[in-house]
């Protein structure tokens, strides 16, 4: 018989690939993507082609995480090393010859512009899983001094541009995987006690610390401004103000229904500021009300809950660490950016994963997703595997 008939068909060598996908966390992504092509028809109609370039990177992010999603745990490992060195430099390049755009640098031309601070909310956890999977059983303090090291590096490079958003997402991410490495809740509770008393004593002091003046060291003006304008918007309703008090009207006005589908008053009349970025969510639950509100919350707690499940599942201590920073870095994106539209967080510029426009920030959350598919694949592998054997 001739090789041609012994060549296995096309869908017979497509199939394995597909082997020990979790089904439901592509369920909730799908029901996710849905939603912000929906939202995002709405929002960005007549700002020419997001639409049609919200798709395509939804496109792009679906092949970044079916290719992810066939590279073992193991493999991944190898590439922490060099994409947070990569990483790093891009951050010096960009304190060095960095593209200003309003007020900040945060972006180097490498042929390309493009934001070298996205590519550390995947390689900063991706670096940290590594170094706690080679120090696995003989985990020590000094481990985690150099962890907060490697963490404390770029997420200072990060606000040096400015960027509070950015960095932030980086600690969180970071800070999770070192959590879940063993962190001692000893040295964990002292610095959560003490943020939670400098709030209370920043709320009781409001009035004295954002007169007009008064200086924080320890931030620059633009995030000062942002915090008393979070506590006080109607200090500045026309400028300053203006985007919390508009994002906090359209959801309002929404009710438990909302208005509709093209139906936002407050988003078509061009009210909200950025209604296809950060402030897309305002527009969301003008138009699909508490009821969509309920609904974009719940999914994004289900996607968060299986990256948990995931994590108590993995094969290897890499990959529960970073199962659980996705799961964190989920939870970051969805709950600041739904806290700063609804004004009980400071405007910090960060997108809303799925929903907002945006094609670095997706590529970054496909990412994520075809690294977290990749722990939950091979662990289901591994399961089906051992049941054959029998």
């Amino acid at each position: 018989m001739s090789a041609e008939f012994d060549k296995p068909s096309l869908l017979r060598r497509i199939v394995p690939m597909f082997q020990g996908f979790d089904w439901w966390l592509l369920l909730v992504i799908a029901l996710l993507a849905g939603t912000g092509l929906l939202a995002m028809y709405s929002a960005g109609y007549d700002h020419g082609t997001r639409f049609a370039d919200h798709a395509r990177n939804m496109l792009l992010a679906a092949a970044i995480l079916f290719v992810i999603a066939q590279i073992p745990p193991p493999r991944l490992m190898l590439a922490a090393v060099p994409l947070y060195a990569l990483g790093v430099v891009l951050l010096l390049a960009v304190l060095l010859f960095g593209i200003t755009k309003k007020g900040a640098t945060r972006w180097v031309n490498v042929g390309v512009v493009i934001q070298p601070s996205e590519l550390l909310k995947i390689a900063m956890p991706l670096m940290l899983a590594w170094w706690f999977q080679r120090r696995e059983g003989q985990i020590r303090a000094w481990d985690f001094v150099i962890a907060f090291g490697l963490l404390a590096l770029p997420a200072a490079l990060i606000l040096k541009q400015p960027d509070l958003g950015t960095a932030l997402l980086v600690l969180a991410s970071g800070l999770a995987v070192i959590f879940f490495a063993g962190l001692p809740w000893k040295l964990v509770l002292p610095p959560v006690l003490l943020g939670a008393v400098g709030i209370f004593l920043l709320i009781m002091n409001e009035e004295r610390l954002c007169a007009d003046g008064v200086s924080w060291y320890f931030l620059h003006d633009y995030q000062r401004t942002r915090v008393c304008t979070l506590l006080d918007p109607m200090r500045d309703p026309l400028g300053k103000g203006f985007h919390i008090i508009q994002g906090m009207i359209a959801i309002g006005s929404g009710g438990v229904w909302g208005k509709g589908f093209m139906a936002g008053t407050q988003t078509h009349l061009e009210f909200i500021p950025e209604r296809t970025t950060d402030f897309i969510f305002a527009a969301y639950a003008e138009e699909f009300g508490l009821v969509g509100v309920l609904f974009l919350i719940t999914c994004f707690l289900l996607l968060v809950w299986r990256a948990l499940l995931i994590a108590l599942r993995a094969n290897s201590l890499f990959g529960r660490l970073m199962a659980a920073a996705v799961a964190v870095i989920f939870f970051s994106y969805s709950f600041v950016n739904m806290g700063m539209v609804s004004g009980i967080l400071p405007v910090v510029g960060v997108p809303l994963p799925f929903i907002s426009y945006g094609g670095t920030a997706m590529v970054t959350l496909g990412l994520a997703l075809g690294i977290l598919m990749s722990v939950s694949r091979a662990q289901r592998l591994a399961a089906r595997a051992a049941r054959r054997s029998l």
